[in-house]
């Protein structure tokens, strides 16, 4: 099982403003398999001391750094932490602090030290949240379910959500086709059932109101049909997982919902690149990193695509965001494309951790602006 902590969005907009000039940002692979941690604490040591070594160089404060190697080192020989662990491993540390997230996706081994943390790492995690709410949606029977990331799957209880069709309609069964008016027959059933797929539509919008996490629709024609015609939530999916859930256990709902929203994620990705193109023509859309590390500055980046395999050593000025480029990475330099991606989110600009093939023309990075620059 994988034991997986991932940041908020707030962790990244606290952790984007900390300054300190020891700090230092480890990230390594790591398995859920307890027997396989050895290698991994052999890795973290010597990324650790890697760090260690740059610090030196730089300061001379030796009480400061033997504090952060204290952190670095009580870690790696924390046994009862290294029980739980997923794909990969984020440290960020200073001599004050130390935090540490466990994430589900596979990165490499790496070490930054400045006076920032290297966050991009982590903004993968962050920009497609694996998380949903399931309809599972059956003639006798109602499940809403509850998907996250790094937790199991869980069943929520929905005031006033019927527990069955027949009970929803007052019958016993909405197959029973005696004459009632015009509700007799299959156009009586679906009578019934849209009347069914109402009470649930009505149960859940108190629910899931003020929310725009997606909904998942899972059940079997005709219900599917006739619950999408009545719903009034604005974040149903389009897509949903086909056929009866009452034979799908809740996990099993969660692992097909998570197809789903890679479709969504897909689609988001690439209605950006519409408007990208669209917003081009009005001079409110770059790739050019010198314009974007600008615009993030003065908060006129609308949205934002990084490259996650990209680095760009270097640092960007406070008050201009002019770029001084460095050849390597080192204690006087941090990510440019992070600390652009910080930037942005600062100023609530939304920031999407992508491949080079998401970027146009395979840049670093690409923006929206909100005005022309």
């Amino acid at each position: 099982m994988l034991h997986v902590d991932i940041p908020t969005r707030a962790d990244l907009l606290a952790l984007s403003t900390h300054r300190d000039p020891m700090s230092i940002s480890i990230y390594l692979p790591t398995s859920a398999v307890t027997q396989n941690t050895a290698g991994e604490r052999i890795e973290l040591k010597n990324l650790a001391k890697d760090a260690m070594q740059q610090l030196d160089l730089k300061s001379g404060d030796k009480g400061r750094l033997a504090e952060l190697s204290e952190h670095l080192d009580d870690l790696v020989d924390d046994d009862e932490f290294w029980r739980f662990q997923a794909r990969s491993l984020a440290i960020l540390a200073t001599p004050d602090n130390i935090r540490t997230f466990r994430l589900p996706n596979t990165l490499l081994s790496s070490v930054a030290v400045s006076d920032r943390f290297d966050l991009m790492p982590l903004l993968r995690a962050v920009t497609f949240p694996q998380v949903a709410i399931v309809l599972a949606l059956a003639e006798g029977s109602v499940r809403v379910i509850e998907v996250s990331a790094d937790l199991p799957a869980k069943a929520i209880k929905v005031d006033g959500l019927p527990r069955d069709a027949g009970s929803a309609v007052g019958r016993a069964s909405v197959n029973d086709r005696s004459p009632s008016g015009r509700i007799q027959g299959s156009e009586g059933q679906k009578v019934l059932l849209r009347q069914f797929a109402r009470k649930v539509d009505g149960a859940l919008r108190p629910f899931l109101s003020g929310s725009d996490v997606p909904l998942v629709l899972a059940a079997a024609q005709p219900l599917a049909s006739i619950y999408r015609s009545v719903n009034s939530y604005a974040h149903l999916a389009e897509k949903g997982i086909d056929g009866s859930p009452e034979t799908l256990s809740d996990a099993a709902l969660a692992e097909q919902s998570r197809v789903v929203l890679d479709d969504l994620h897909r689609e988001e990705i690439d209605a950006w690149g519409r408007l990208f193109q669209t917003r081009a023509s009005q001079e409110r859309a770059t790739t050019d990193v010198t314009t974007i590390a600008r615009a993030a500055t003065f908060g006129a980046v609308e949205s934002l695509l990084v490259n996650i395999d990209e680095t760009i050593h270097g640092t960007v000025d406070d008050e201009t965001g002019a770029i001084t480029f460095a050849d390597h990475a080192g204690a006087d330099s941090y990510s440019v494309v992070a600390e652009i991606a910080s930037r942005a989110m600062r100023s609530q600009g939304r920031v999407f951790a992508v491949r080079k093939d998401d970027i146009p023309e395979g840049k670093p990075l690409a923006a929206v602006l909100r005005y022309a620059v």
